[in-house]
């Protein structure tokens, strides 16, 4: 692992990948395409970009942690379905071949990633007045599906729970934001152990990467959400789309 040109693009992007992360969401759609432009096997890539994020994500959770004043029964329930759909998704995404998995990326990431920019705010939907069982009934099924895709992919995983907690379970924005960190770090950690018992993980360039990741987590975590979003939504797009098509380019030559 030379410190080439390309090393420290990862680095950078990694870290700028962090302070979108903590911000807006979504900073797996710069570190998936960044890990390839750099050039790891695809056999560890998921892998690998889950220990890095998984870290960053700990240091959000910590730093929303105040926030989480929700029954214990209930976060329980969220982490056994986060858990054992995200495994879930591991173990679909593994059974593809290698080329599979990067058409699959390539084609994948640039839909996220527009969607995720035209994503409307998180508001809460005052229209809904849901009893307590309804509500973990529908927490329960937004986890189960965000979370088996985190495990399957995994970037805007944090925007989609937020998003949906919002409009389907009518929390507010600190409350949606607080709860779908709580998700995605057991939806992380759950994917991780299991790309790691797949023997599907690059521990080397994790664990650095994850480093420069939360470094990146920390200071974003300690800017403004509002002030920061509208700017770091379209930097996230333009930077995860541009590495994307240079993959695309160098895919078909």
């Amino acid at each position: 692992m030379s410190l080439d040109f390309n090393f420290l693009l990862l680095v950078l992007l990694v870290f700028l990948a962090g302070v979108v992360d903590s911000i807006a969401g979504g900073g797996g759609l710069i570190t998936i395409p960044a890990y390839m432009n750099w050039g790891i096997d695809i056999k560890h890539l998921l892998g690998t970009n889950k220990l890095s994020s998984s870290t960053g994500t700990l240091i959000a959770v910590i730093k929303y942690l105040d926030e989480l004043d929700f029954k214990k029964n209930y976060l329980l329930k969220i982490f056994i379905s986060s858990s054992i759909f995200s495994s879930l998704g591991v173990l679909f995404i593994s059974n593809f071949k290698d080329h599979v998995i990067r058409i699959i990326i390539i084609t994948i990431l640039p839909a996220i990633s527009v969607y995720l920019l035209f994503a409307s705010k998180f508001e809460k939907n005052f229209y809904l007045k849901l009893s307590e069982k309804e509500i973990t009934k529908r927490t329960l099924i937004i986890s189960s599906i965000v979370s088996f895709y985190d495990g399957m992919l995994g970037p805007g995983t944090g925007t989609f729970l937020a998003l949906f907690y919002s409009r389907f379970v009518g929390y507010d924005l600190l409350r949606a934001t607080s709860l779908s960190k709580f998700t995605n770090l057991i939806s992380n950690i759950s994917a991780l152990l299991s790309f790691i018992i797949l023997g599907r993980v690059n521990f080397k360039i994790g664990i650095i990467m994850g480093i420069i990741s939360t470094l990146g987590n920390y200071i974003g975590s300690s800017l403004a959400l509002k002030k920061g979003s509208s700017i770091i939504k379209p930097l996230l797009i333009i930077v995860s789309n541009a590495i994307i098509i240079k993959i695309f380019f160098d895919f078909i030559k």
